[in-house]
């Protein structure tokens, strides 16, 4: 079955899309008590947690390089926990900027499919390839295991889930769509999507690639004050899911 987190498509396949997720939405499981084996699909982390995760997306992109570095400095300024999902084919165009993230001790570091592929239409063999491409960069090339796994647009279907899983990942999904790289959107707009959406145990998805419009200026507002506000602290991901938010 063809699951689906994103927009892009015709309103005839969104429709169907909507319909196949609305079907299947029963199948989409996250225990925030259970143990990493028993969570298939992570959507947010326990809302028993005072705490959300910050996370942006690196995927691929055309002409420039994509990297946010305003960003970065604004999240290290800060001390802000943070996870980053890299495409394998950000990660060979990104080379000091992928050391860079590393070196940080408290940003976390998971995966986003090797081309940014549309999963579904791949067949579990290509899928493998897909998602295991990155992984096997990030171990070769930097000494680094990769443990979260996040699809590209969001999809997926049953072979994807049993993917990830034999490869000893955590299907990683979203709370709240920022909806950053949309041009249509202010700061304002989408600094409001997320506040009607946080609760604790949030996972929050933004881009760090260069396609997210305002991106720096939401998570300064998210980081100063919203969060502060409503007494959240941004953890990782894997923080998020054990609970274990910073101590003051």
């Amino acid at each position: 079955m063809f699951r689906n987190r994103a927009l892009g498509y015709t309103p005839a396949m969104r429709w169907l899309l909507a319909l196949c997720a609305a079907t299947m939405f029963g199948l989409v499981l996250f225990l925030g008590s259970g143990s990493a084996e028993e969570r298939r699909i992570v959507t947010a982390g326990p809302r028993t947690c005072p705490a959300v995760a910050l996370t942006y997306d690196l995927c691929p992109v055309r002409g420039k390089p994509g990297f946010d570095a305003e960003l970065i400095d604004l999240l290290k300024s800060h001390r802000i926990p943070a996870t980053f999902f890299m495409s394998g084919k950000w990660i060979t165009r990104h080379d000091a900027d992928v050391k860079q993230l590393l070196a940080v001790p408290y940003f976390e570091v998971g995966t986003h499919g090797n081309v940014h592929a549309h999963l579904p239409l791949h067949d579990a063999a290509s899928q493998a390839k897909e998602i295991s491409g990155p992984v096997t960069l990030l171990k070769s090339g930097y000494g680094r295991q990769a443990k979260l796994f996040r699809p590209p647009y969001g999809e997926f279907n049953d072979a994807t889930v049993d993917v990830v899983k034999s490869l000893g990942l955590e299907f990683i999904l979203w709370t709240i769509k920022s909806g950053d790289p949309d041009p249509t959107l202010s700061a304002e707009s989408i600094l409001a999507r997320i506040q009607r959406q946080l609760k604790p145990g949030s996972i929050i998805v933004m881009h760090a690639n260069g396609k997210g419009r305002h991106t720096r200026e939401v998570t300064q507002e998210l980081i100063t004050t919203v969060l502060p506000a409503e007494g959240l602290k941004a953890v990782t991901v894997s923080d998020l899911l054990s609970c274990n938010p910073p101590i003051e």
